[in-house]
């Protein structure tokens, strides 16, 4: 009997303890702010994001940021604008076609993302000795026209001396997921340009093999970016600056870690991903220099990022950099 009562006592104690345990922790709940983050895809790519929200920094600045993968920039943008996004990551492009077409509440870039393209090609066969050359006279899966992968990709070919719609032929038909299953069923295509994880998962399967890497030949580019509307950002400049400084830390962490140490702190980003192979491609990434120890968006990049626009013919006007992008929310996060 006295143990029954000692265990009902005991019950009673903690049923009484656990309220307020509860109220408080809902409470600090509620004194988070709530964000939605739209990115353009989930990818291993963008690790320091990853990073900053398992390791809680977004959180420890006060804020409860909600992930939405729109799967493509041009469904980014469309959130953004629509109010249903408060921020979006994507290719920095998208904020250039949208200021062409004369948006009403223009999407600015206010921090820097990455700073190499993060695709590969990868080939039927094993190529040690690569040329960009070699791809005269073969098919290649590219990406959509007018977004980053395709345009750093003849970029790419143009800097080796080639023209893109005449030197090879680029099939630009199929959906930026789909490629690599494209690859992998039908044969009629020799080349493929993939991200992460989908360019280590042909070469597990031995289907495909990773010969050249786009972050590395197009050098220093601003592949992507964080984005949001003029009048958010006016209305919410503290959210702004509070989200890039938890961003900050992710990309801190990711510069002052290995690739072991980044792979296990990302990995509950993806369940359906090993350990190894999460590891392979982190440090695929990392040795390929692919973040940057800041997130200041500098004009000579946007510059760079309009050059390559003109060069795949996607820009009619060039737009000046203090009219899609601001630095202060970085600079400040960086000091």
């Amino acid at each position: 009997m006295r143990k029954r009562l000692t265990a009902a006592v005991l019950a009673v104690l903690l049923a009484v303890t656990a309220v307020p345990c509860a109220v408080m922790a809902e409470k600090k709940e509620e004194k988070l702010t709530r964000i939605t983050l739209n990115e353009v895809a989930h990818s291993i790519f963008y690790a320091p994001q990853y990073v900053a929200l398992e390791k809680g920094y977004f959180r420890e600045e006060g804020l409860n940021v909600d992930l939405v993968t729109g799967f493509g920039a041009d469904k980014v943008m469309t959130a953004l604008i629509s109010g249903e996004a408060d921020i979006g990551f994507m290719g920095a492009e998208a904020s250039v076609y949208a200021f062409q077409e004369g948006a009403n509440d223009p999407i600015i870039n206010f921090a820097q993302g990455t700073q190499r393209a993060g695709n590969f090609l990868v080939a039927r066969e094993e190529m040690p000795d690569f040329q960009w050359t070699d791809l005269k006279g073969k098919k290649v899966l590219g990406g959509r026209k007018g977004g980053m992968p395709e345009m750093v990709f003849e970029y790419i070919l143009k800097q080796n001396g080639m023209d893109p719609q005449k030197d090879l032929s680029i099939d630009q038909s199929i959906d930026f997921g789909s490629t690599a299953a494209a690859f992998a069923g039908d044969s009629s295509s020799d080349f493929t340009v993939e991200f992460e994880p989908s360019a280590t998962a042909l070469e597990k399967e031995g289907t495909g093999h990773v010969v050249a890497s786009l972050g590395v030949d197009s050098g220093y580019v601003p592949y992507t970016s964080y984005s949001a509307r003029t009048s958010y950002i006016e209305k919410n400049p503290e959210i702004i600056q509070r989200f890039v400084n938890g961003l900050q830390k992710g990309v801190e962490f990711v510069r002052k870690h290995t690739p072991e140490e980044i792979a296990a702190v990302i990995a509950p980003q993806f369940p359906e991903t090993d350990a190894d192979t999460l590891t392979t491609i982190v440090k695929r990434y990392y040795d390929q220099d692919t973040w940057k120890e800041n997130l200041i968006f500098e004009e000579k990049s946007f510059e760079l990022l309009q050059d390559i626009l003109e060069g795949a013919g996607e820009l009619s006007e060039r737009a000046a950099y203090e009219e899609l992008v601001t630095t202060e929310f970085a600079e400040k996060a960086a000091k």
